[in-house]
């Protein structure tokens, strides 16, 4: 058989029309090479141009020196700048949001406002669980809303049930009714299960606020500063693969821009070593605090905060405490988190957890042993107070460095800034995003129809649904 080359010639293989094909020399290859890698930098270049985020958390190597990965968020070299990583999240923040509007769904207004509908939202968003109004408020604004159900990634169902059962507006009972109307109202809550769907609980109890949760809510994506509840309940709300910390609602006045209520000091003028401003609520943890502080008073202190009354301490006096201290104690209370904690940051403290179940945000991109302290919960004692003392005030200025340089994540602040909350729980959000939806109650055919279990199509399912 004839071969295709002609092991007697080198001559290039012409046409019928006799044109030579010029041949493929080595400068031709080096410019090929040349081009990929202008290629790949241009892209590179071009994907971070498209990543609207800026921010840097580094790592530590073996040798002690800090270094950036992949997996965590960077600062770029000016300092202002946060890169999201790109790992597990993509390259820019892409997300479709539909968030249900109040008169939408029949019982949903109740949930925001209570059942005279007599409560505002302005008195819901102040504490420290207004998130459940500023990230409904923010999403109402932001570009990641989208109006058409059809396009949308995830669904957020707005309600502020912690005020509303706080201030009268439901009980227990009417808040469980209430929100069992309103799912059944949502054709597209059912076609997924709920997995697309956002719900906001804002304080310690979690989605124990809904006392179904476990019935209608076990497949969404609860938003909630509480990741164990264990001390009350035999289970706790909050699923690490499915839902998401959130910081807790810090006052506005030490976290916006410019002139805050107070200022941080300087470490020499500083007058205790540690502090803890909260109440002891019967806690072992805290009331061994107290029980320190009476015996360290120049070291500890632990002075008895009144929250009402005429001797309640205001917000100025409460976080010119906090500030007079190198380091900030945040024990267990009710629950495992604590405001204290995202305070700490703001006041320039170095927070000391006690609390020894806590789950904290955007622990995917943040190191928190560069910015504060874990401690036992069981060794709460003298111990405590002669670890915290041999730190070096150079060891501490740099994990306050690092904080100061974090805490933008912590706070729930409007505008366009990259580095805030709501941005970072946009991209925790992405990460949850699915292709394609399904439950118990949904099928598909062949021409990619999705019916119920009764055949009937999507666009024909009329409420009350039968929830999955």
């Amino acid at each position: 058989m004839g071969s295709i080359h002609s092991s007697k010639s080198s001559r290039p293989i012409t046409s019928h029309h006799s044109n030579t094909i010029t041949p493929c020399t080595r400068t031709h290859q080096i410019g090929a090479l040349a081009l990929i890698i202008v290629t790949f930098f241009l892209t590179r270049i071009f994907d971070q141009s498209l990543n609207s985020s800026s921010f840097s958390i580094p790592t530590t190597t073996t040798s002690g020196e800090y270094r950036s990965k992949n997996d965590v968020v960077r600062f770029s070299d000016s300092g202002g700048a946060l890169f999201w990583p790109e790992r597990g999240y993509g390259t820019h923040l892409s997300l479709k949001i539909y968030v249900y509007d109040e008169n939408e769904i029949n019982g949903l207004k109740h949930l925001l406002f209570g059942r005279d509908d007599m409560i505002s939202p302005d008195s819901c968003v102040k504490g420290q669980w207004g998130t459940q109004v500023k990230i409904h408020r923010m999403l109402l604004q932001s570009r990641f809303r989208t109006r058409k159900k059809e396009e949308a990634d995830l669904f957020f169902v707005p309600a502020y049930p912690k005020c509303v059962r706080v201030m009268g507006g439901l009980n227990d009972k009417e808040i469980n009714q209430t929100y069992v109307k309103v799912l059944s109202q949502m054709p597209y809550f059912r076609l997924s299960g709920g997995r697309n769907h956002i719900f906001v609980f804002p304080s310690g109890a979690g989605a124990h606020l809904f006392k179904s949760w476990a019935t209608y809510l076990n497949r969404s994506i609860i938003l909630t500063p509480e990741g164990d509840r264990t001390d009350k309940r035999d289970t706790s709300a909050f699923n690490t693969w499915k839902d998401i910390i959130i910081p807790g609602n810090i006052d506005d006045g030490m976290t916006t821009h410019g002139s805050r209520i107070v200022e941080p000091l300087p470490l020499s003028e500083r007058k205790h070593l540690a502090n803890y401003l909260g109440r002891a609520q019967g806690k072992v943890g805290r009331l061994r605090l107290i029980d320190l502080s009476k015996q360290f008073p120049d070291k500890l202190e632990c002075p008895e905060l009144k929250f009402s009354g005429p001797n309640k301490l205001g917000r100025k006096e409460y976080f010119e405490h906090l500030r007079n201290a190198k380091f900030c104690l945040a024990p267990r209370g009710e629950s495992s988190w604590t405001l204290r904690f995202y305070e700490s940051f703001f006041v320039e403290c170095v927070p000391v957890i006690l609390s020894d179940q806590v789950e904290l945000p955007f622990q995917n991109v943040i190191d928190y042993t560069l910015i504060s302290i874990k401690w036992p919960s069981t060794h709460i004692g003298t111990e405590l107070l002669d670890y915290l003392e041999s730190i070096p005030d150079k060891d501490i200025e740099e994990m306050i460095a690092w904080g100061r340089k974090i805490r933008c994540l912590f706070a729930y602040t409007p505008g366009s800034d990259s580095c805030t909350a709501f941005n970072a729980l946009m991209w925790e959000l992405q990460r949850k995003v699915r292709q394609f939806h399904q439950s118990s109650e949904t099928f598909w055919l062949h021409n990619r129809t999705i019916v119920d279990r009764n055949l009937v199509e999507f666009s024909k399912w009329k409420p009350p649904l039968h929830l999955p």
